[in-house]
Protein backbone atom coordinates (compact mmCIF):
# COMPACT_ATOMS: atom_id res chain seq x y z
CA UNK A 1 0.00 0.00 0.00
CA UNK A 2 1.20 3.51 -0.82
CA UNK A 3 1.04 6.47 1.60
CA UNK A 4 2.07 4.93 4.92
CA UNK A 5 -0.04 7.33 7.02
CA UNK A 6 -3.18 7.11 4.88
CA UNK A 7 -4.83 4.52 7.14
CA UNK A 8 -5.21 7.24 9.78
CA UNK A 9 -7.58 9.07 7.45
CA UNK A 10 -10.86 7.18 7.75
CA UNK A 11 -13.44 8.07 5.11
CA UNK A 12 -17.21 7.71 5.42
CA UNK A 13 -19.12 7.27 2.15
CA UNK A 14 -22.87 7.87 2.01
CA UNK A 15 -24.23 7.76 -1.57
CA UNK A 16 -27.81 8.16 -2.78
CA UNK A 17 -29.68 4.85 -2.59
CA UNK A 18 -29.45 4.05 -6.32
CA UNK A 19 -27.04 1.53 -7.85
CA UNK A 20 -26.01 4.07 -10.48
CA UNK A 21 -24.60 6.06 -7.55
CA UNK A 22 -23.58 3.35 -5.09
CA UNK A 23 -21.59 1.33 -7.63
CA UNK A 24 -19.24 4.15 -8.73
CA UNK A 25 -18.88 5.15 -5.07
CA UNK A 26 -17.66 1.63 -4.32
CA UNK A 27 -15.31 1.73 -7.32
CA UNK A 28 -13.86 4.95 -5.89
CA UNK A 29 -13.62 3.29 -2.47
CA UNK A 30 -11.56 0.51 -4.07
CA UNK A 31 -9.18 3.05 -5.60
CA UNK A 32 -8.75 4.78 -2.23
CA UNK A 33 -8.37 1.50 -0.34
CA UNK A 34 -5.63 0.56 -2.79
CA UNK A 35 -3.76 3.62 -1.48
CA UNK A 36 -4.22 2.45 2.11
CA UNK A 37 -7.29 4.47 3.14
CA UNK A 38 -9.96 2.89 5.34
CA UNK A 39 -13.53 3.43 4.22
CA UNK A 40 -16.87 2.90 5.96
CA UNK A 41 -19.56 2.52 3.29
CA UNK A 42 -23.01 3.35 4.70
CA UNK A 43 -25.88 1.94 2.65
CA UNK A 44 -29.04 -0.25 2.96
CA UNK A 45 -28.77 -4.03 3.44
CA UNK A 46 -30.28 -4.84 0.03
CA UNK A 47 -27.58 -2.73 -1.60
CA UNK A 48 -24.82 -4.43 0.41
CA UNK A 49 -26.04 -7.83 -0.79
CA UNK A 50 -25.57 -6.73 -4.41
CA UNK A 51 -22.40 -4.68 -3.91
CA UNK A 52 -20.37 -6.99 -1.69
CA UNK A 53 -18.71 -8.85 -4.58
CA UNK A 54 -17.38 -5.53 -5.92
CA UNK A 55 -15.48 -4.83 -2.69
CA UNK A 56 -11.91 -5.69 -3.69
CA UNK A 57 -10.41 -4.64 -0.35
CA UNK A 58 -12.62 -6.03 2.44
CA UNK A 59 -9.84 -5.41 5.00
CA UNK A 60 -10.01 -1.70 4.20
CA UNK A 61 -13.66 -1.22 3.15
CA UNK A 62 -16.39 -2.10 5.65
CA UNK A 63 -20.12 -1.87 5.01
CA UNK A 64 -22.42 -0.28 7.58
CA UNK A 65 -26.12 -1.09 7.32
CA UNK A 66 -28.47 1.88 7.09
CA UNK A 67 -32.06 1.03 8.00
CA UNK A 68 -34.42 2.69 5.54
CA UNK A 69 -37.49 3.86 7.50
CA UNK A 70 -41.00 3.24 6.25
CA UNK A 71 -42.53 6.28 4.58
CA UNK A 72 -46.12 6.74 3.47
CA UNK A 73 -46.10 6.34 -0.32
CA UNK A 74 -42.96 4.19 -0.40
CA UNK A 75 -43.61 0.50 -1.25
CA UNK A 76 -43.10 -1.77 1.80
CA UNK A 77 -39.56 -3.08 1.99
CA UNK A 78 -38.21 -0.60 -0.55
CA UNK A 79 -34.60 0.33 0.16
CA UNK A 80 -33.13 1.41 -3.17
CA UNK A 81 -34.25 3.22 -6.31
CA UNK A 82 -34.46 -0.17 -8.04
CA UNK A 83 -37.28 -1.08 -5.66
CA UNK A 84 -39.54 1.81 -6.71
CA UNK A 85 -40.88 3.25 -9.96
CA UNK A 86 -39.01 6.41 -10.92
CA UNK A 87 -42.06 8.59 -10.13
CA UNK A 88 -41.94 7.45 -6.48
CA UNK A 89 -38.26 8.25 -5.81
CA UNK A 90 -39.48 11.45 -4.10
CA UNK A 91 -40.52 9.23 -1.18
CA UNK A 92 -37.15 7.47 -1.13
CA UNK A 93 -35.55 10.92 -0.74
CA UNK A 94 -37.78 11.53 2.29
CA UNK A 95 -36.61 8.20 3.71
CA UNK A 96 -32.99 9.15 3.07
CA UNK A 97 -33.41 12.33 5.12
CA UNK A 98 -34.98 10.33 7.96
CA UNK A 99 -31.74 8.35 8.30
CA UNK A 100 -29.92 11.46 9.58
CA UNK A 101 -29.91 10.28 13.19
CA UNK A 102 -28.26 7.00 12.10
CA UNK A 103 -25.55 8.93 10.25
CA UNK A 104 -24.96 11.22 13.21
CA UNK A 105 -24.48 8.20 15.49
CA UNK A 106 -22.13 6.59 12.98
CA UNK A 107 -20.06 9.75 12.60
CA UNK A 108 -19.74 10.07 16.38
CA UNK A 109 -18.69 6.43 16.60
CA UNK A 110 -16.05 6.16 13.83
CA UNK A 111 -14.87 9.82 13.79
CA UNK A 112 -14.01 10.03 10.07
CA UNK A 113 -11.68 12.68 8.67
CA UNK A 114 -13.77 12.96 5.48
CA UNK A 115 -17.36 12.31 4.41
CA UNK A 116 -18.06 11.72 0.72
CA UNK A 117 -21.76 12.08 -0.17
CA UNK A 118 -24.17 13.38 -2.82
CA UNK A 119 -27.94 13.67 -2.17
CA UNK A 120 -27.87 14.01 1.65
CA UNK A 121 -27.65 17.81 1.63
CA UNK A 122 -27.56 17.90 5.46
CA UNK A 123 -24.23 16.06 5.77
CA UNK A 124 -22.23 19.33 6.15
CA UNK A 125 -24.47 20.31 9.09
CA UNK A 126 -23.44 17.07 10.80
CA UNK A 127 -19.77 17.26 9.82
CA UNK A 128 -18.65 20.87 10.20
CA UNK A 129 -19.14 21.20 13.99
CA UNK A 130 -16.85 18.17 14.33
CA UNK A 131 -14.17 19.49 11.97
CA UNK A 132 -14.86 16.82 9.34
CA UNK A 133 -14.19 17.74 5.70
CA UNK A 134 -17.10 17.11 3.30
CA UNK A 135 -16.76 16.17 -0.36
CA UNK A 136 -19.80 16.22 -2.64
CA UNK A 137 -18.98 13.50 -5.19
CA UNK A 138 -21.12 13.60 -8.35
CA UNK A 139 -21.36 10.50 -10.52
CA UNK A 140 -23.15 12.29 -13.38
CA UNK A 141 -21.40 14.24 -16.13
CA UNK A 142 -20.11 17.76 -15.59
CA UNK A 143 -22.34 18.77 -18.52
CA UNK A 144 -25.47 17.66 -16.63
CA UNK A 145 -24.48 19.79 -13.64
CA UNK A 146 -23.25 22.82 -15.59
CA UNK A 147 -26.31 23.25 -17.76
CA UNK A 148 -29.01 22.63 -15.13
CA UNK A 149 -27.72 22.41 -11.56
CA UNK A 150 -25.89 25.70 -11.04
CA UNK A 151 -26.99 28.86 -9.17
CA UNK A 152 -27.02 30.88 -12.42
CA UNK A 153 -29.80 28.63 -13.72
CA UNK A 154 -32.08 30.57 -11.32
CA UNK A 155 -34.80 27.92 -11.22
CA UNK A 156 -38.19 29.30 -10.10
CA UNK A 157 -39.26 28.32 -6.58
CA UNK A 158 -43.00 28.91 -6.89
CA UNK A 159 -43.74 27.00 -10.11
CA UNK A 160 -42.35 24.27 -12.41
CA UNK A 161 -39.60 25.24 -14.83
CA UNK A 162 -40.65 25.44 -18.50
CA UNK A 163 -39.04 23.90 -21.59
CA UNK A 164 -38.42 27.41 -22.91
CA UNK A 165 -36.46 28.29 -19.76
CA UNK A 166 -34.41 25.09 -19.95
CA UNK A 167 -33.63 25.71 -23.62
CA UNK A 168 -31.63 28.81 -22.69
CA UNK A 169 -28.28 27.90 -21.09
CA UNK A 170 -27.45 29.65 -17.80
CA UNK A 171 -25.37 32.86 -18.00
CA UNK A 172 -21.69 32.16 -18.60
CA UNK A 173 -22.26 28.58 -19.76
CA UNK A 174 -19.12 27.76 -21.79
CA UNK A 175 -20.30 25.33 -24.47
CA UNK A 176 -22.22 25.91 -27.69
CA UNK A 177 -22.35 22.22 -28.64
CA UNK A 178 -23.33 20.56 -25.35
CA UNK A 179 -26.82 22.03 -25.11
CA UNK A 180 -30.33 20.75 -24.47
CA UNK A 181 -32.41 19.94 -27.51
CA UNK A 182 -35.91 18.69 -28.28
CA UNK A 183 -37.07 15.90 -26.01
CA UNK A 184 -33.98 16.31 -23.79
CA UNK A 185 -35.68 19.44 -22.46
CA UNK A 186 -38.80 17.52 -21.54
CA UNK A 187 -36.84 14.82 -19.69
CA UNK A 188 -35.26 17.45 -17.43
CA UNK A 189 -38.47 19.17 -16.35
CA UNK A 190 -38.30 16.96 -13.25
CA UNK A 191 -35.68 19.27 -11.67
CA UNK A 192 -38.49 21.32 -10.12
CA UNK A 193 -40.40 18.22 -8.95
CA UNK A 194 -40.46 17.40 -5.23
CA UNK A 195 -37.47 15.36 -4.08
CA UNK A 196 -37.89 15.09 -0.34
CA UNK A 197 -40.03 16.98 2.15
CA UNK A 198 -40.72 20.51 0.88
CA UNK A 199 -37.71 20.39 -1.43
CA UNK A 200 -37.24 20.09 -5.19
CA UNK A 201 -34.55 18.03 -6.92
CA UNK A 202 -32.79 21.24 -7.98
CA UNK A 203 -32.80 22.60 -4.43
CA UNK A 204 -31.46 19.35 -2.96
CA UNK A 205 -28.55 18.97 -5.36
CA UNK A 206 -27.51 22.63 -5.47
CA UNK A 207 -27.73 22.87 -1.66
CA UNK A 208 -25.53 19.76 -1.38
CA UNK A 209 -22.88 21.46 -3.53
CA UNK A 210 -23.20 24.89 -1.90
CA UNK A 211 -22.65 23.57 1.62
CA UNK A 212 -19.84 21.06 1.02
CA UNK A 213 -16.15 21.89 1.39
CA UNK A 214 -15.13 20.48 -1.99
CA UNK A 215 -17.04 19.39 -5.10
CA UNK A 216 -15.86 16.28 -6.92
CA UNK A 217 -17.00 14.91 -10.28
CA UNK A 218 -16.45 11.53 -11.93
CA UNK A 219 -15.01 12.88 -15.17
CA UNK A 220 -11.80 13.91 -16.92
CA UNK A 221 -10.51 17.40 -17.63
CA UNK A 222 -9.62 16.22 -21.16
CA UNK A 223 -13.32 15.54 -21.80
CA UNK A 224 -15.17 18.19 -19.75
CA UNK A 225 -12.54 20.69 -18.60
CA UNK A 226 -14.36 23.92 -19.49
CA UNK A 227 -17.56 22.67 -17.88
CA UNK A 228 -15.70 21.76 -14.67
CA UNK A 229 -14.15 25.24 -14.54
CA UNK A 230 -17.61 26.74 -14.96
CA UNK A 231 -19.00 24.67 -12.07
CA UNK A 232 -16.06 25.76 -9.91
CA UNK A 233 -16.74 29.43 -10.68
CA UNK A 234 -20.46 29.01 -10.05
CA UNK A 235 -20.03 27.50 -6.59
CA UNK A 236 -16.77 29.30 -5.76
CA UNK A 237 -15.27 25.98 -4.71
CA UNK A 238 -12.46 23.68 -5.68
CA UNK A 239 -13.60 20.92 -8.07
CA UNK A 240 -11.66 17.67 -7.83
CA UNK A 241 -11.91 15.15 -10.67
CA UNK A 242 -11.58 11.41 -10.14
CA UNK A 243 -11.58 10.17 -13.72
CA UNK A 244 -14.22 7.52 -14.55
CA UNK A 245 -13.17 5.23 -11.61
CA UNK A 246 -14.13 2.07 -13.41
CA UNK A 247 -12.79 -1.27 -12.17
CA UNK A 248 -9.58 -2.11 -14.06
CA UNK A 249 -9.60 -5.85 -13.45
CA UNK A 250 -12.59 -7.82 -12.29
CA UNK A 251 -12.03 -10.95 -10.22
CA UNK A 252 -15.36 -12.27 -11.47
CA UNK A 253 -16.04 -13.83 -14.86
CA UNK A 254 -19.00 -13.45 -17.15
CA UNK A 255 -21.94 -15.70 -16.30
CA UNK A 256 -21.42 -19.01 -18.11
CA UNK A 257 -24.86 -18.77 -19.71
CA UNK A 258 -23.90 -15.58 -21.53
CA UNK A 259 -20.26 -16.42 -22.25
CA UNK A 260 -21.31 -19.68 -23.90
CA UNK A 261 -24.03 -17.95 -25.94
CA UNK A 262 -21.73 -15.14 -27.09
CA UNK A 263 -18.98 -17.61 -27.96
CA UNK A 264 -21.20 -18.93 -30.74
CA UNK A 265 -20.71 -15.78 -32.84
CA UNK A 266 -17.88 -14.22 -34.82
CA UNK A 267 -15.64 -11.63 -33.09
CA UNK A 268 -17.18 -8.15 -33.08
CA UNK A 269 -20.48 -9.30 -34.59
CA UNK A 270 -22.96 -9.08 -31.65
CA UNK A 271 -24.91 -5.90 -30.81
CA UNK A 272 -25.43 -5.42 -27.06
CA UNK A 273 -28.12 -3.11 -25.67
CA UNK A 274 -28.63 -1.97 -22.06
CA UNK A 275 -30.39 1.11 -20.63
CA UNK A 276 -29.41 1.05 -16.97
CA UNK A 277 -31.13 -0.17 -13.82
CA UNK A 278 -33.84 2.48 -13.54
CA UNK A 279 -35.06 3.25 -17.06
CA UNK A 280 -38.35 1.57 -17.87
CA UNK A 281 -39.71 2.00 -21.40
CA UNK A 282 -43.33 2.31 -22.39
CA UNK A 283 -44.71 -0.83 -24.02
CA UNK A 284 -44.91 0.58 -27.56
CA UNK A 285 -41.34 1.96 -27.47
CA UNK A 286 -40.02 -1.31 -26.04
CA UNK A 287 -41.57 -3.27 -28.91
CA UNK A 288 -40.31 -0.78 -31.49
CA UNK A 289 -36.81 -1.09 -30.05
CA UNK A 290 -36.64 -4.89 -30.17
CA UNK A 291 -38.04 -4.84 -33.73
CA UNK A 292 -35.18 -2.52 -34.68
CA UNK A 293 -32.69 -5.19 -33.62
CA UNK A 294 -34.56 -7.78 -35.65
CA UNK A 295 -34.37 -5.44 -38.65
CA UNK A 296 -30.57 -5.21 -38.49
CA UNK A 297 -30.20 -8.89 -39.33
CA UNK A 298 -27.33 -8.98 -36.82
CA UNK A 299 -26.97 -11.13 -33.70
CA UNK A 300 -28.03 -9.20 -30.60
CA UNK A 301 -28.24 -9.33 -26.80
CA UNK A 302 -30.73 -6.94 -25.17
CA UNK A 303 -30.81 -6.46 -21.38
CA UNK A 304 -33.77 -4.26 -20.44
CA UNK A 305 -36.25 -4.08 -17.61
CA UNK A 306 -39.80 -5.19 -18.51
CA UNK A 307 -41.75 -2.25 -19.96
CA UNK A 308 -44.62 -0.54 -18.19
CA UNK A 309 -47.58 -2.89 -17.93
CA UNK A 310 -45.53 -6.11 -18.11
CA UNK A 311 -44.10 -8.27 -15.35
CA UNK A 312 -41.69 -10.14 -17.66
CA UNK A 313 -40.04 -9.11 -20.91
CA UNK A 314 -41.27 -12.28 -22.62
CA UNK A 315 -44.91 -11.19 -22.37
CA UNK A 316 -44.06 -7.80 -23.92
CA UNK A 317 -42.32 -9.10 -27.06
CA UNK A 318 -44.10 -8.64 -30.42
CA UNK A 319 -46.03 -11.64 -31.72
CA UNK A 320 -43.76 -14.17 -33.39
CA UNK A 321 -40.62 -12.24 -32.45
CA UNK A 322 -38.90 -14.98 -30.43
CA UNK A 323 -39.38 -17.53 -33.19
CA UNK A 324 -38.10 -15.17 -35.90
CA UNK A 325 -34.86 -14.28 -34.05
CA UNK A 326 -34.26 -17.69 -32.48
CA UNK A 327 -30.58 -18.53 -32.49
CA UNK A 328 -29.35 -14.97 -33.08
CA UNK A 329 -31.16 -12.76 -30.59
CA UNK A 330 -31.83 -12.72 -26.82
CA UNK A 331 -33.96 -10.30 -24.79
CA UNK A 332 -33.28 -10.59 -21.06
CA UNK A 333 -35.21 -8.74 -18.35
CA UNK A 334 -32.76 -8.70 -15.45
CA UNK A 335 -29.33 -7.39 -14.46
CA UNK A 336 -26.25 -8.51 -16.42
CA UNK A 337 -22.53 -7.90 -15.90
CA UNK A 338 -22.34 -5.04 -18.37
CA UNK A 339 -18.55 -4.39 -18.30
CA UNK A 340 -17.87 -8.11 -18.79
CA UNK A 341 -20.36 -8.35 -21.67
CA UNK A 342 -18.72 -5.34 -23.33
CA UNK A 343 -15.32 -6.97 -22.88
CA UNK A 344 -16.38 -10.18 -24.64
CA UNK A 345 -14.68 -10.49 -28.04
CA UNK A 346 -17.95 -11.33 -29.80
CA UNK A 347 -19.55 -7.98 -28.85
CA UNK A 348 -18.89 -5.30 -31.46
CA UNK A 349 -21.53 -2.64 -30.79
CA UNK A 350 -23.16 -1.14 -27.71
CA UNK A 351 -26.55 0.58 -27.82
CA UNK A 352 -26.93 2.76 -24.71
CA UNK A 353 -29.25 5.36 -23.17
CA UNK A 354 -26.29 7.71 -22.45
CA UNK A 355 -26.02 6.98 -18.75
CA UNK A 356 -22.68 8.42 -17.69
CA UNK A 357 -21.35 5.14 -16.28
CA UNK A 358 -22.33 3.30 -19.45
CA UNK A 359 -20.66 6.03 -21.52
CA UNK A 360 -17.34 5.46 -19.73
CA UNK A 361 -17.62 1.67 -19.92
CA UNK A 362 -18.30 1.80 -23.65
CA UNK A 363 -15.64 4.45 -24.29
CA UNK A 364 -12.97 2.28 -22.66
CA UNK A 365 -14.11 -0.86 -24.50
CA UNK A 366 -13.42 -1.83 -28.11
CA UNK A 367 -17.09 -1.68 -29.15
CA UNK A 368 -18.66 0.65 -31.65
CA UNK A 369 -21.24 2.79 -29.86
CA UNK A 370 -24.83 3.81 -30.63
CA UNK A 371 -26.21 6.37 -28.17
CA UNK A 372 -29.45 8.24 -27.79
CA UNK A 373 -27.26 11.39 -27.65
CA UNK A 374 -23.56 12.06 -28.35
CA UNK A 375 -21.30 15.09 -28.36
CA UNK A 376 -17.87 13.45 -28.51
CA UNK A 377 -18.23 12.02 -32.02
CA UNK A 378 -17.33 8.58 -30.68
CA UNK A 379 -20.79 7.22 -31.40
CA UNK A 380 -23.69 7.47 -33.77
CA UNK A 381 -26.66 9.31 -32.29
CA UNK A 382 -30.06 7.87 -33.12
CA UNK A 383 -32.35 10.32 -34.88
CA UNK A 384 -35.56 10.88 -32.93
CA UNK A 385 -38.98 11.83 -34.23
CA UNK A 386 -40.41 15.23 -33.17
CA UNK A 387 -42.31 13.60 -30.32
CA UNK A 388 -39.16 11.90 -29.01
CA UNK A 389 -40.10 8.53 -30.50
CA UNK A 390 -37.24 6.29 -31.67
CA UNK A 391 -38.42 4.38 -34.72
CA UNK A 392 -37.21 0.87 -35.53
CA UNK A 393 -36.02 2.13 -38.92
CA UNK A 394 -33.85 4.93 -37.46
CA UNK A 395 -32.34 2.73 -34.75
CA UNK A 396 -31.70 -0.13 -37.16
CA UNK A 397 -29.95 2.21 -39.62
CA UNK A 398 -27.80 3.72 -36.84
CA UNK A 399 -26.66 0.27 -35.73
CA UNK A 400 -25.89 -0.91 -39.26
CA UNK A 401 -23.98 2.30 -40.04
CA UNK A 402 -21.46 1.76 -37.22
CA UNK A 403 -21.22 -1.98 -37.72
CA UNK A 404 -20.24 -1.39 -41.36
CA UNK A 405 -16.50 -0.81 -40.87
CA UNK A 406 -16.15 0.38 -44.47
CA UNK A 407 -18.78 3.12 -44.24
CA UNK A 408 -17.71 6.73 -43.67
CA UNK A 409 -19.72 6.87 -40.45
CA UNK A 410 -18.26 3.61 -39.16
CA UNK A 411 -14.69 4.73 -39.94
CA UNK A 412 -15.14 8.18 -38.33
CA UNK A 413 -16.65 6.77 -35.15
CA UNK A 414 -13.96 4.08 -34.92
CA UNK A 415 -11.12 6.61 -35.40
CA UNK A 416 -12.50 9.07 -32.82
CA UNK A 417 -13.23 6.28 -30.36
CA UNK A 418 -9.65 5.01 -30.73
CA UNK A 419 -8.25 8.51 -30.13
CA UNK A 420 -10.27 8.96 -26.92
CA UNK A 421 -9.31 5.50 -25.69
CA UNK A 422 -5.63 6.42 -26.15
CA UNK A 423 -6.13 9.69 -24.26
CA UNK A 424 -8.05 8.07 -21.41
CA UNK A 425 -5.44 5.47 -20.50
CA UNK A 426 -4.76 3.69 -17.16
CA UNK A 427 -1.78 5.96 -16.31
CA UNK A 428 -3.95 9.05 -16.73
CA UNK A 429 -6.69 7.48 -14.61
CA UNK A 430 -4.28 6.66 -11.77
CA UNK A 431 -2.99 10.23 -11.93
CA UNK A 432 -6.51 11.53 -11.32
CA UNK A 433 -6.87 9.46 -8.15
CA UNK A 434 -3.53 10.78 -6.86
CA UNK A 435 -4.59 14.38 -7.53
CA UNK A 436 -7.97 13.73 -5.93
CA UNK A 437 -6.28 12.49 -2.76
CA UNK A 438 -3.92 15.47 -2.69
CA UNK A 439 -6.85 17.85 -2.98
CA UNK A 440 -8.91 15.94 -0.44
CA UNK A 441 -6.18 16.16 2.18
CA UNK A 442 -5.60 19.89 1.79
CA UNK A 443 -6.91 21.93 4.74
CA UNK A 444 -10.24 23.69 4.17
CA UNK A 445 -9.52 27.33 3.30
Amino acid sequence: MAETDSSEFRILMFPWFAFGHMTPYLHLANKLAQKGYRITFATPQKAINRLRHLNLFPDFISFHVITVPSVTGLPPGAETASDVPIFLTHFLAIALDLTRDQLESLVTSIKPKFIIYDAAYWIPEVAKPLGIKTINFNVVSAASIAIVLVPARNVPKDRPITMEELATPPPGYPSTSVVLRGTELETLLFVTNPFGEEMTFYERITLSMKNCDVISIRTCYEVEGKLCDYISSQYQKQVLLTGPVLPEDSKSSLDERWSNWLAGFEPGSVVFCAFGSQLILEMAQFRELVLAFELTGLPFFIALKPPLGAEKVEEALPEGFEERVKGRGVVYGAWVQQPLVLAHPSVGCFVSHCGFGSMWESLLSDCQIVLLADEMKVAVEVKKEENGWISKENLSEAIKSVMDKESEVGKLVMENHKKWREVINPNLMNGYIDKFLQGMRQPVS
